[in-house]
């Protein structure tokens, strides 16, 4: 929580049908600041009611709060040392209603939620990840081939970590285990620590992955991102080929922006996850750790293999 001082002023903002970066925007025409110097943790929904924090630099609280913007409103504003930045973020909390669900696909919907519940669902990107026209990788491709990051270096980062996104969902697809199954070789991550470690002994192992305490992960490229060996190695090796993603020597002379990579758990669960029905409508309750998709987890409770949510004729969510 922002501490009461410094030369920083935290804002949290309720938006409505608007993004992140457009409120973002619209604070630095309003405060005379840089839109590169206003901070923000994470990118939140454009279609949604979402509330946030932000950052502005030089700025007075109380001239903060009579701020008037756009398709939003400052709600706090409070004092701290620091700009706030991307990945600053524990997790984000969900409220969210699915009408027009019949009694069939209820009865389905409920009973993969409290399969969820246990289990956890596939840690993939959602759809919005890749931009309106589902482009972000190309052009992140052609900026890693220039080698050279263009003037607008967030936009860069953002396009960059699109592409991580398409590579990341694609390792996840071709798994031939479960999420909570592991091979030899597998890299494995603590959910309580975000520790990393390679897998030796597959038996011991799932028995703490059907506990939860563990999962399989997946890559998101970069200089310094832990390889696991053999097969798990093999298979995302041949995805980074089929991209024409340049090797890490490539990677670490790209100007202008820093990728180190991570590794990425091929599962999450949701916390405090409760549903309740009326009438044709399912109401849902839950916390998600930062990076992981609400919407992700709609698809997998109400929607047919294979069908996205946001195109999904029987799913209509606000």
């Amino acid at each position: 929580p922002p501490t009461g001082e410094g030369p920083h002023t935290f804002l949290r903002i309720e938006k409505r049908l608007r993004t992140t970066e457009a409120v973002a925007e619209d604070l630095a025409r309003a405060f005379s600041v840089k839109a590169r110097d206003i901070g923000y943790a994470g990118r939140k929904d454009r279609v949604a009611i979402t509330r946030q924090w932000f950052s502005v630099p030089d700025l007075d609280p109380e001239v903060a709060s009579d701020c008037e913007l756009p398709g939003a409103v400052v709600l706090e504003a409070v004092r701290h040392q620091n700009k706030l930045r991307t990945g600053h973020l524990r997790g984000n909390r969900f409220d969210i209603r699915v009408r027009d669900v019949g009694d069939a696909e209820r009865d389905r919907a409920l009973a993969r939620l409290d399969a969820i519940k246990l289990d956890g669902f596939p840690n993939r990107y959602g759809a919005q990840r890749f931009g309106r026209s589902g482009d972000n990788a190309a052009r992140a491709l052609s900026i890693l081939k220039r080698g050279k990051a263009p003037r607008d270096r967030r936009r860069a980062r953002f396009l960059i970590s699109a592409l991580q996104a398409e590579i990341f969902n694609r390792v996840l697809a071709g798994r031939p285990l479960s999420n909570h199954e592991f091979e030899v070789g597998d890299l494995a991550m603590k959910h309580e620590s975000g520790g990393v470690f390679c897998v030796e002994n597959v038996a011991i192992e799932n028995e703490r992955a059907k506990q939860f305490e563990i999962s399989p992960t997946g890559p998101i490229f970069g200089t310094k991102v832990a390889e696991p060996l053999g097969a798990p190695a093999e298979r995302e090796a041949a995805v980074l080929v089929e991209y024409g993603v340049p090797e890490q020597a490539a990677l670490s002379s790209l100007r202008g922006i820093s990728l180190r990579g991570a590794r990425r758990a091929l599962r999450a669960r949701p916390g405090d996850l409760e549903y309740a029905v009326q009438a044709d409508t399912v109401r849902l309750e839950f916390t998600l750790s930062s990076g992981s998709y609400a919407t992700v987890l709609l698809e997998e409770a109400f929607c047919s293999l294979g069908e996205e949510l946001l195109e999904g004729p029987d799913v209509n969510c606000a």
